[in-house]
């Protein structure tokens, strides 16, 4: 007798088979070579390549926590997330009595030889923290008691961020805590109410410059004045915006060549490496290079995307969406105050912008993906 032909099945083995994402590498590591060129040309004509190699040595550090968080299963960070909040809570606020002092905030620890930024890490911790904190509480995710036990949970070390003052990271950690919020399935009236709040204090910010009744530091007055202000000189206001946009008008479509930037051999643009990177790939790489760079990160966040839709566990579903909202808004907002559409708020971009613990931040949520990804049963269509 003939025998049919079996069916494929979810079986043992391809339990044990690892589902790992490579176009998810791929993006990464293109991403990454990006921002090594990047940083490269800036160097060069800068101080001879030494952020570069720097940059290039963090870049191999970050390999340890993105094995801890590729290799660790996620459960692990769920049964031990009361020591790994505490642990989140005092090293935010170590910062305040044992940091380190630069350009008019504490936001550094130094360990010997490694400088890092906490707040850094505690984006990813808060993430995994708040995920855990809603996936205990599903039953009572409609409840008002349970919004506000969040938004006290996420508060402790968006507080911490503040005092360093650190508003470009409490924005990172307002905007994580809305996405799982809204993965998980909050009420859409209590973030509506978050959202308008939210909305107004920004709108106090916008006057605050003028009616002087926000305890902001006068530097992040200054920025936003500059930003809703149209006049612009040559004595620091608004000045790297202002370079920032005759690199990109410089670049025009092809771009001036690789290691050709005017702008940049000229060291116009301040502090270009950190948070401006991207206007070396406007002036060398032009409108082309600008797109390729964008189309590498909407294929990263489409993969990104793809492991959170795919996930069927909500725990992870949740640590996902905060990772990707956290991304997604560092790329969006730096872009933006770049360009001059927002005011400059110390937001990086991922993967190109010059810092240890902003690779760290992003090998840690890119390792931290692939582990979900490949403890996930595939979805058949």
């Amino acid at each position: 007798m003939m025998s049919l032909p079996r069916l494929p099945t979810y079986g043992a083995e391809q339990r044990r088979t690892p589902r790992i994402d490579w176009l998810l590498i791929l993006a990464t590591l293109l991403l990454m070579t990006i921002g090594m060129m990047s940083l490269y040309s800036e160097g060069i004509t800068h101080d001879g390549g030494a952020g570069f190699r720097k940059q290039l040595l963090n870049t191999f550090i970050g390999l340890i926590p993105f094995s801890i968080f590729a290799f660790t299963p996620p459960q692990i960070w769920n049964r031990c997330v009361n020591l790994v909040y505490a642990f989140n809570v005092v090293m935010l606020g170590a910062v305040l009595v044992f940091g380190k002092h630069i350009n008019g905030a504490e936001r550094w620890i130094q360990v010997g030889p490694i400088q890092f930024q906490p707040s850094e890490i505690a984006k990813v911790l808060t993430v995994i923290t708040l995920a855990s904190f809603y996936a205990r509480r599903q039953d009572s995710i409609h409840k008002l008691s349970t919004f506000g036990l969040g938004l006290l949970h996420v508060s402790v070390p968006l507080l911490l961020i503040l005092l360093q003052p650190h508003l470009g990271a409490a924005l990172v950690l307002m905007v994580s805590w809305f996405a799982i919020s809204l993965v998980v399935g909050v009420p859409s009236k209590y973030l509506a109410a978050t959202v308008a709040v939210v909305v107004a204090l920004a709108a106090l910010v916008v006057v605050a410059p003028k009616m002087k009744f926000l305890p902001l530091h006068s530097y992040q007055m200054q920025r936003v004045s500059e930003m809703l202000s149209s006049k612009k000189d040559d004595k620091g206001k608004s000045w790297q915006v202002e370079r920032a946009e005759i690199a990109f008008a410089e670049g025009g479509v092809l771009g001036t060549g690789y290691l050709r930037g005017e702008q940049k051999a000229g060291h116009f643009i301040p502090l270009q490496s950190d948070d401006f990177i991207i206007t070396v790939v406007g002036e060398e790489g032009g409108l082309i290079g600008c797109t390729l760079v964008l189309a590498a990160f909407g294929f990263f966040f489409f993969r990104l995307w793809l492991i959170m839709f795919q996930a069927t566990d909500l725990y992870y579903k949740m640590i996902v969406g905060g990772l990707f909202a956290a991304l997604a808004f560092h790329m969006i907002v730096n872009t933006a105050m770049v360009l001059g559409m927002l005011p400059v708020v110390g937001l990086w971009l991922p993967f190109l912008s010059y810092g240890g613990s902003a690779m760290w931040m992003c090998l840690s949520c890119v390792g931290l993906a692939l582990n979900i990804r490949r403890r996930e049963r595939p979805l058949l269509f």
